[in-house]
């Protein structure tokens, strides 16, 4: 499965598609906003949805957790949705169930799209198009009032009665599908999904586009950001769809963009009392250039960032050479070429400011060019000299002092400690956060706790939407601690790996009772 060639279906396609309609056609058209949310779907039961369909997400090849890039979408993304709070558009029945969580898509396609239960996928390539901040805002809060509006639970048939989990599985299906061009998957999945509506029934997505337009709009100015974003982000848009853009706008299809809603954006800005233009801040710019790198991984394709900013044919401005630079230290670091990449990036410190943001982006890197030639105490040192406790700092933190103590055959070591103990504490408020579990299990094993190992590999596991390969390590784990071995005695952690056991257990029965199938014998 790959996340691209629909977006908006994956958050809205739980309507289906007449049998009949060729790929060209399969679009998707919602009930009008008159229309009752269907008693099929509360807000417990999008929530469940949206639950199944990211234990399938977490676990495709394209997800990614690239600290940095999420926090910077997480710093636009939290701003929004506390707007919306404030604003009343997020009541308290979807408050504290929905998931509010923003995600990234190693994808170069300019899109993002919303999820069932208060999720949003950002490709990699919506965050290298945006200009600025404000652009970036302008979608994201745009995808935040197509779930803040229920736009995705007024969109199920309220004859549908098949189960979340055979909705899930048809919305991953249309998506896996469309994006291998399979016109006969696409009908597969349709006619398998048991939805099919009159064709009548579903023209309203204009409505909802135009809906989301203007309440978006709202939010990402009250959140503070420029109303002058969303105008700009349409012009782009506009300027796209003169062109055969082969398949990188899949926006553009999804969100149709009518001379319209161009003129609405247009006229909202004009008539804001914030009418102060949007503003290219480095922090976007070196954003910008990590996610193009980012985006596409080839060889090939990150030989061409490398090459970058040495064109001489241009003369950008220095904050724009500076992300080039910052782009091609990047290139260099995954191709593990630590000597060019160093260099790059002692070029752009040159061309850098004192922006805090664009500095820990360059800290980061630096302590990972060191961290790749082998030089953890020194990577280690320099992250433990700045007073930053962000998650993608405090994962660095842990990850070096682990190759510091590895690299000196030592099992602990107090900074490792440190970092062991900052990732329980994180992991106690995030338990989703996969990449923290997985360094967790690393460190323990380090330090010889291998029953917390075990459960750290568990919960890594499980936040992986691996519930069967979640509950083999905590069942290794009961065997661990029945032995008596290799740190398999501690009695709160053999009761805490009993308890996520059955926890962990019982959800993998309850998705199978929802699929209507039997759980497989163990």
């Amino acid at each position: 499965m790959k996340l691209t060639p629909l977006s908006l279906a994956l958050a809205l396609v739980i309507t289906s598609l007449p049998a009949t309609l060729s790929p060209a056609q399969a679009q998707v058209r919602l009930p009008s906003l008159g229309e009752s949310v269907s008693e099929d779907v509360g807000v417990g039961a999008e929530k469940k949805l949206g639950d199944e369909i990211m234990r399938q997400v977490r676990r495709d090849a394209d997800y990614i957790d690239d600290p940095l890039l999420l926090d910077y979408v997480q710093s636009v993304w939290s701003r929004l949705v506390a707007a919306a709070r404030e604003r009343g558009d997020i009541g308290a029945d979807t408050d504290g169930v929905f998931a509010w969580e923003a995600f990234l898509v190693r994808d170069r396609s300019f899109n993002a799209f919303a999820l069932p239960g208060g999720y949003v996928g950002v490709h990699l390539g919506l965050i290298a198009a945006a200009g600025t901040r404000d652009e970036l805002a302008s979608v994201l809060g745009h995808e935040l009032s197509h779930v803040t509006q229920r736009h995705i639970a007024r969109s199920i048939s309220s004859s549908s009665r098949q189960s979340l989990v055979g909705m899930a599985a048809m919305i991953l299906g249309v998506v896996a599908a469309s994006r291998a061009n399979s016109g006969d998957g696409i009908n597969a999945a349709i006619i398998g999904s048991q939805a099919a509506m009159m064709q009548g029934q579903l023209n309203f997505s204009r409505d909802m586009e135009r809906e989301a337009d203007r309440i978006g709009f709202q939010v990402m100015t009250e959140a503070g950001y420029s109303p002058q974003g969303m105008a700009a982000m349409f012009e782009k848009l506009e300027n796209a769809s003169r062109l055969n853009d082969s398949g990188n706008y899949p926006y553009l299809r999804s969100h149709p963009l009518t001379t319209e809603r161009i003129g609405e954006a247009r006229m909202r800005a004009q008539a804001s009392a914030q009418a102060a233009p949007a503003v290219v801040t480095p922090e976007h710019l070196v954003m910008q250039a990590r996610a193009r790198v980012l985006g596409d991984t080839g060889v090939s394709a990150l030989r061409r960032a490398q090459s970058q900013a040495a064109d001489s044919d241009r003369h950008p401005p220095a904050a724009e050479r500076m992300a080039a630079l910052y782009g091609s230290a990047l290139a260099s670091q995954q191709l593990r070429e630590p000597q060019r990449a160093q260099a790059a990036l002692d070029a752009a410190r040159a061309l850098a400011g004192t922006d805090p943001a664009v500095q820990r982006a360059f800290t980061l890197l630096q302590a990972q060019i060191w961290l790749d030639s082998g030089a953890a105490p020194r990577a280690l040192a320099a992250l433990q000299a700045i007073d930053d406790h962000s998650r993608p700092l405090m994962l660095m933190r842990a990850q070096a002092a682990l190759d510091a103590a590895r690299a000196a055959g030592m099992a602990r070591t107090d900074p490792l400690r440190q970092g062991t103990d900052a990732l329980q504490t994180w992991v106690a408020d995030h338990p989703q956060d996969a990449t923290a579990w997985s360094l967790l299990a690393q460190a323990n094993t380090q330090q010889g706790l291998r029953l917390r190992a075990v459960r750290a590999e568990a919960e890594e596991r499980a936040a992986l939407g691996d519930l069967t390969g979640a509950i083999d390590r905590l069942r290794a784990g009961q065997r661990m601690a029945r032995s008596g071995l290799q740190g398999g005695n501690d009695f709160v952690d053999a009761s805490v790996i009993d308890a996520r056991l059955r926890q962990i257990d019982a959800l993998r029965r309850q998705l199978y009772a929802d699929a209507n199938r039997q759980p497989p014998r163990d």
